[in-house]
């Protein structure tokens, strides 16, 4: 019997607002209908663990935690998320799409908490048995754009179900440039691994460009 072939790992990044759950989705449903068994999760959460977490790190009310403090939850979110869902999941030949991962840490801590990366990094070789995503599709749009978007996004779904997730969003432009900035830096040091999509385009022609760079990177050895 030939043993199982590993799972692929796709992570989306980019700025809130900037459609990063609309194309996982549209993406997932691509590759179901090749037959590719595939599983969608998002960090923080994932998990009952980092769903706590997550309420934790995103509601407006923290807003007085300290940048190592915020690192070390979103670390401690990862290292569950990635033993209890990602490792099972690729172990099983299974496809994870994520939304967010160690790129977010790097660009949010890193670069808007101004933690720097090598932090970032050392985390992730000490807490993440070095696992890093197949292929990274970074969204980049306009960023004031993009913040009008999230904070309006969150202000609705706060109306709709209490739910807060508006702490990110309210910092001010200079935090989110230079998270902006750490992700592009991000994708010039790693262009094996970040491809990098315009997500001003319409969602359509932004999707189809998602495809190719998954289907020439990853699909040639699972044609159906």
């Amino acid at each position: 019997m030939r043993p199982r072939q590993r799972g692929k790992f796709i992570t989306f990044e980019g700025l809130d607002g900037v459609g990063k759950s609309t194309q996982l989705g549209k993406l997932a449903e691509h590759l179901r209908r090749r037959g590719i068994d595939v599983i969608t999760t998002r960090e923080p959460g994932g998990t009952t663990l980092g769903d706590k977490l997550r309420a934790v790190l995103l509601h407006s009310r923290t807003a007085g935690l300290s940048p190592l403090a915020e690192l070390a939850l979103m670390f401690a979110d990862r290292a569950q998320h990635i033993d209890e869902q990602i490792l099972p999941a690729l172990a099983k030949g299974q496809w994870v799409l994520c939304d967010r991962f160690t790129d977010s840490s790097e660009a949010y801590q890193g670069g808007g908490r101004e933690l720097g990366s090598k932090t970032v990094l050392q985390l992730h070789e000490l807490l993440c048995h070095g696992l890093q995503p197949d292929l990274t599709v970074l969204m980049v749009s306009d960023l004031a754009a993009n913040i009008a978007r999230a904070r309006r996004r969150n202000t609705q779904q706060s109306k709709r179900s209490e739910t807060d997730e508006n702490r990110f969003e309210k910092e001010n432009r200079a935090f989110h440039r230079r998270v902006f900035d750490a992700f592009l830096a991000i994708a010039e040091r790693e262009p094996q691994r970040v491809v990098k999509v315009n997500a001003k385009q319409p969602i359509a022609k932004v999707h189809k460009k998602i495809v190719k760079s998954v289907e020439d990177r990853l699909c040639q050895g699972n044609k159906k």
